[in-house]
């Protein structure tokens, strides 16, 4: 069997990639095993314009926010599904500092945030007020992700199997793997390239992150509501993901009693009303050590290409990079030098 691109993955970069080459009319195979603690099956699917306690404007917010809103719509409509849905932010704030550093942000004139006069006291428990993030979207990953992977199948552009790195064969600008050839093989391998071959010296900061799926019965799902954890409204009616943490240093990717323990209890002080767990999820993240993805060919293996290190803005970062990846591709577009691996040119020679 001979193709043009091997894409290594079936994520949430793996999904976008296929589909923009898809789209570019350039031949192209997917491998993947449909691993159902792969971070991009996991995720809230949050597409979030500011973060973080100081109230940051995340990277490159005015350009790849409205772009995914967009390159998810398209993706969607191709596949008859709804793939994204405006979800603006209800952010509690714990505590005054945290409402004060919000305010501060505002008198900035920051276009993402207001403040909300709404009282939703007998749902929530808070005392300091509450602030508005928007637009912010939840990208529903749990219907695109196996959505696209049938589309694939339909289409023979899919290979569902774990892939085996010791029979893949880099022959100058040939790539073998058991009795494919192609001309270029891209890894979307997520946490995996931590230990890739070919890219596990690039800065990866793999990062453990754990999410209950809980039942809110009369908690309106229009919104994300955030305090101290986040509850992202997910397709299913009354369903909820609540999470999450950030572990840095874990034994496996598997579910803690730790953290279940500790969201019930935060769940139990922040909602009035009653909530049911149906599920415990785990994943790690493939996050980078300066927070930008890794996109592009090997210095040496220029056969062998990238597109990972989303970290936890996958769903925003995803769509605009995999669609700049095949841009360069098809057409010798620059990337963007912030997230283009030749910056690490001199670590990937050795």
């Amino acid at each position: 069997m001979q193709t043009d691109i091997l894409v290594i993955g079936q994520g949430i970069c793996g999904t976008f990639l296929s589909y923009y080459l898809d789209k570019a009319g350039v031949d192209y195979l997917v491998i993947d095993d449909s691993r159902e603690d792969a971070p991009s099956r996991v995720a809230a699917g949050i597409i979030n314009p500011v973060t973080g306690r100081r109230v940051v404007t995340v990277w490159k917010a005015d350009e790849i926010i409205p772009y995914s809103w967009e390159a998810y719509g398209e993706i969607g409509a191709l596949l008859g599904i709804t793939a994204i849905s405006q979800k603006n932010i209800l952010d509690f704030f714990p505590n005054p500092f945290m409402r004060e550093s919000f305010l501060k942000k505002k008198a900035e004139d920051n276009p993402y945030i207001n403040l909300v006069e709404t009282d939703y006291s007998h749902l929530f428990n808070y005392e300091f007020g509450i602030g508005s993030i928007q637009p912010a979207y939840t990208a529903h990953l749990q219907t695109l992700l196996p959505a696209w992977r049938n589309y694939l199948q339909t289409h023979q552009r899919l290979l569902s199997e774990t892939v085996d790195p010791a029979q893949i064969v880099i022959d100058q600008d040939i790539v073998r793997y058991k009795d494919i050839r192609a001309k270029k093989i891209i890894f979307c391998d997520g946490a995996a390239g931590n230990e890739n071959p070919y890219f596990a010296n690039l800065p990866f900061a793999p990062n453990k992150g754990e999410a209950l799926l809980v039942t809110i019965p009369g908690l309106a799902q229009d919104h994300i509501y955030k305090k101290s954890i986040t509850l992202a409204p997910l397709p299913e009616p009354e369903l909820f993901w609540a999470g999450s943490n950030y572990l840095w240093e874990f034994e496996d990717s598997r579910p803690t009693s730790e953290f279940y323990e500790q969201t019930i209890q935060q769940l139990q002080h922040f909602l009035k009303i009653p909530f049911t767990v149906v599920d415990h999820l785990a994943a790690i993240r493939p996050a980078t050590v300066e927070r930008r993805p890794f996109t592009g060919f090997h210095p040496v293996h220029t056969a062998v290409g990238i597109l990972n290190g989303m970290g936890t803005k996958g769903c925003s970062l995803a769509p605009y990079f995999a669609k700049q990846l095949c841009d360069h591709i098809t057409g010798g577009v620059p990337l963007s030098p912030e997230a283009d691996i030749s910056r690490y040119t001199k670590v990937l020679s050795r």
